[in-house]
């Protein structure tokens, strides 16, 4: 029986539609040395720079810029890099 609904529960197409971004700021944050993070979005450049402080001395901090309807304003991605 377990079989029977693992099979026609589970199975299925996996999504194809591409991720909406919402309005606002978003980076990425990254375990230095690695190529992939966790994106995390702010609504406003204020909270975006104070996050990035929170995270930049133990994680790599890439700024992805500023969302609006779904489209990118800035298209390359910045490493952000600390100020001694």
């Amino acid at each position: 029986m377990q079989d029977y609904y693992y099979k026609y529960i589970y199975m299925g197409r996996p999504p194809t539609r591409p991720i909406k971004f919402r309005d606002g700021f978003y980076i990425e944050i990254r375990n230095k040395g690695k190529n992939t993070g966790i994106k995390l979005h702010r609504d406003t450049k204020e909270q975006m720079m104070r996050t990035v402080k929170e995270y930049e001395l133990t994680k790599d901090v890439l700024i992805l810029g500023e969302s609006k309807n779904g489209k990118w304003v800035n298209k390359t991605p910045v490493l952000h890099v600390v100020e001694d």
